[in-house]
């Protein structure tokens, strides 16, 4: 069968067009008298903003797609560290966000359409002074600030594209929802050690069937993947659905209210690593729907999001770990690019021993540094 396609309506953690299609350095976007927000045309082919350069501080982008294909917008750092980001920005639709860039250097933004890839990227400046040096405790906090954030956003995500994944599924729209179910996944497996630290939700949103505990029913995502692509779907169906939905309402709450430190953070990074190494390389965790390697990524792009966090503890810590995971980082981000499928990727089943071998390696080479991080964390 084809790779799922993420449907037009619905879309919801590396390719450039161009300075001049990814900034409009014209002007053409939007106010450029140095005030107000910074206006965002994000298309399905191009990201134009209209002011690359702001005074160090908070800084509003107001992102509006012309697109067909759902939206993201993200704001970066040195390493891709993800300094704001605005999710699900649907066709027609217009969102603002606020972030905080407080220190003077270049940056850069990108849109991701369809959440493909490393989106149109361009540079942005910030200027004026220095803040004041941060000390490694400050640092630290600073980590688990921005990580929890990206907990939030992601959650948030999670909860609204699992309500239109529900939605499919009780109006019996199968091909629908077939195509929105790997998107809605990724925002669940970007963060999951924070969801899984939540008891029993854990197992009733993602529990395989044949590792729930004895007396667990068999519900949640991987339920309706099975009813989806295999057995069709079933008289409780709609009872499932709904109750995936009060299990997700439930884990958002509680993931946007938890308290992290910052050893959680890269333990959690080297979790989301192990996550891979022991379900979807494998091809056991999507085993009627074949969509592991969308959970690969978004498992990759989480971890990525820990370590990127804790980014400036670490350049000061251990410069050359850093650089390491950089290295890695690319190798393995770049490999399984080869694998995409237009907004996706291909089925598990298509990929060769020798590809899954060579995701395996890339994957242990990168997880290995990862490991060392919660080590310098702690001597922090």
């Amino acid at each position: 069968m084809p790779a799922p396609r993420l449907h037009a309506a619905l879309l919801v953690l590396p390719l450039a067009l161009g300075l001049a299609a990814c900034s409009g350095g014209d002007g053409s976007a939007g106010s450029t008298d140095g005030k107000g927000p910074i206006t965002v045309k994000a298309s399905d082919t191009a990201c134009d903003v209209s002011r690359v350069e702001a005074p160090a501080g908070t800084v509003e982008f107001t992102v509006t797609n012309s697109g067909t294909k759902v939206n993201e917008f993200y704001v970066y750092a040195e390493g891709d560290r993800i300094m704001g980001e605005v999710e699900n920005v649907g066709p027609g639709l217009s969102r603002s966000f606020h972030v905080e860039l407080a220190e003077p250097g270049t940056y850069q933004t990108a849109c991701k359409p369809g959440m493909v890839g490393d989106g149109i990227r361009a540079d942005f400046t910030v200027t004026g002074s220095s803040a004041a040096a941060r000390s490694d405790d400050e640092n630290l906090a600073a980590a688990t600030t921005e990580y929890q954030r990206f907990v939030a956003s992601q959650s948030d995500a999670f909860l609204e594209e699992t309500t239109t994944f529900v939605g499919l599924v009780k109006a019996g729209k199968v091909e629908e929802a077939k195509a929105l179910y790997p998107t809605a996944r990724s925002y669940w497996e970007r963060i999951e050690p924070v969801a899984e630290s939540f008891g029993d939700l854990d197992p009733k949103i993602d529990g395989r069937e044949d590792v729930l505990e004895e007396g667990m029913e068999f519900t949640g995502y991987h339920r309706l993947e099975k009813d989806l692509w295999q057995t069709g779907l079933q008289k409780d169906s709609a009872a499932v659905a709904d109750q995936l939905l009060a299990d997700v309402t439930e884990l958002v709450a509680q993931a946007k209210a938890v308290d992290l430190n910052p050893l959680q953070l890269a333990n959690g990074s080297k979790a989301l690593l192990d996550e891979i190494a022991t379900g979807k390389i494998t091809g056991e965790e999507e085993r009627y729907s074949h969509t592991d390697l969308w959970d690969f990524e978004a498992n990759f792009e989480g971890s990525r999001a820990a370590i990127q966090a804790l980014r400036p503890f670490l350049q000061k810590a251990d410069p050359q770990l850093v650089a390491t995971i950089d290295a890695r980082g690319k190798a393995l981000g770049d490999l399984l690019e080869t694998h995409r499928d237009g907004d996706g990727f291909v089925l598990y089943p298509e990929l060769t021993p020798t590809d899954v071998k060579k995701l395996t390696e890339a994957l242990d080479a990168f997880a290995e540094p990862v490991a060392t991080v919660s080590g310098a964390v702690a001597k922090g």
